[in-house]
């Protein structure tokens, strides 16, 4: 091609990606004085959540009963600080007022909503103990609490997804997506931070298991790899969208256990003590105490 034609495609081709009418939805225009959240600083946020909340685990690992409340408030300032400037990114990302022009008010909530996030760590350490409980308990493997924090997926999965969901308690738009998606990436595991999951929660190994924004899980609930709790085809508006914001995936009562493989879907029940066996298409709500198992069939030789 001689340089004429292709300096021609190339101008064309710039021109057609830069066109509106290719871009609805799909471009996001920086403002004046408006933050953006950024990956690398939410990934020192779990960070520092984690060190906090497993001290000697994960940060500095030469602490000791001495030290620890110095570094804990070394980290929970840190944390605050960039907290309240992602928190203030994700505010100014989910809406249509100019930041620039309304900085004290948006910085001032952001303040608030870090503070409060911040506060509700002891309560999610007291959770997450109770999930680390719960892996320790269900793998015969598994010598200590420490070889669970430091190797086990579900810790920083499960980790993630609390931290997530809180902030999304508080009405933080984006972040939580962000934190939820960065331990999908990490771990393989696909929590959605809108979910609802009780105490001594825990999935074997981990691997490709997805929870879908709906779900209800109770306590005492294992999972294994490769589990589904998702969503079956959901109905339309009049315009032929989607409609948004209906109950849509499974509710797992108490002392539930899904096996590997399993796929869960709709907004059904699996009541209190069900045991799903593995590579199951669940579609049904369950009874107390049911076991769902694939029928076996002997073939003569």
């Amino acid at each position: 091609m001689n340089p004429r034609k292709l300096n021609n495609l190339l101008r064309q081709t710039t021109d057609e990606l830069s066109a509106s009418n290719s871009l609805h939805g799909l471009f996001h225009e920086h403002r004046d004085g408006d933050p953006l959240p950024s990956g690398p600083v939410l990934a020192e946020i779990i960070d520092l959540c984690r060190a906090i909340i497993f001290p000697g685990f994960y940060g500095n690992s030469t602490l000791s009963s001495e030290t620890l409340p110095y570094h804990i408030g070394v980290n929970v300032e840190r944390l605050y600080g960039l907290l309240c400037e992602q928190i203030l990114a994700g505010l100014c990302f989910g809406c249509n007022c100019n930041c620039n022009n309304n900085e004290d008010r948006c910085l001032e909530k952001a303040q608030t909503l870090a503070a409060e996030f911040i506060a509700h760590l002891p309560e999610l350490r007291a959770v997450l103990a109770t999930d680390v409980e719960a892996a320790y308990n269900g793998d015969p493997a598994a010598e200590s609490y420490g070889e669970i924090i430091s190797c086990y997926p579900i810790i920083k999965a499960i980790t993630n997804y609390r931290i997530a969901h809180q902030l999304l308690l508080q009405g933080v738009p984006l972040i939580p997506r962000i934190i939820s998606e960065m331990a999908h990436s990490e771990t393989g595991i696909d929590i959605h931070p809108a979910a609802t999951i009780g105490h001594h929660f825990t999935i074997d190994h981990g691997t490709g298991v997805v929870i879908g924004a709906t779900c209800i899980i109770g306590n005492n609930v294992k999972l294994y790899q490769g589990v589904t709790l998702g969503a079956k085809s959901f109905p339309l508006d009049e315009n032929g969208n989607p409609i948004k914001g209906i109950p849509r995936h499974p509710i797992l009562e108490d002392n539930v256990i899904v096996y590997s493989n399993a796929t869960v879907l709709g907004r059904i029940t699996l009541a209190e003590g069900t045991v799903i066996g593995g590579n199951l298409w669940v579609t049904e709500s369950t009874k107390p105490g049911e076991h769902l198992v694939q029928a076996r069939k002997r073939i003569s030789e």
